[in-house]
């Protein structure tokens, strides 16, 4: 299983990529293992600010639905509209083109709550 040491990660299966004061934000390895093959990704929050732990979307599996949460509070500023006509790509490059939004986010203190690749390895039994 992939889990990149240089990404942060959420208990709801999430990576998270810092980059100044933006975050990219898509679904792990094991999560979009464990959804199988996804149909669709849908974000209607462009350009809406959300606290941390609000749902920002969904993405659509063959047998399920999950809700997306937000990791850190802030705006969403980019949707990665390639995952409308291909959102295989999320299951294909979950950590590289399957990335589904940018966040400027608010508040800086929030990263220090994201967990590291090795409490992600542990939060996940690998």
């Amino acid at each position: 299983m992939n889990i990149p040491t240089n990404l942060k990660y959420t208990k709801d299966h999430e990576w998270v990529s810092i980059e100044g004061d933006v975050a990219t934000v898509g679904i792990t390895d094991f999560a979009q293992k464990e959804l199988g093959d996804i149909v669709y990704v849908e974000v209607e929050t462009l350009d809406q600010t959300l606290d941390k732990d609000e749902v920002f979307g969904t993405v659509e599996a063959v047998k399920t639905v999950s809700d997306l949460f937000l990791p850190l509070s802030g705006e969403i500023i980019e949707f990665n509209d390639s995952l409308e006509s291909d959102p295989e790509k999320v299951n294909t490059d979950p950590y590289g083109d399957g990335w589904m939004v940018k966040v400027k986010f608010s508040d800086a203190s929030e990263v220090e709550t994201l967990l590291s690749s090795e409490d992600y390895k542990a939060l996940i039994g690998a």
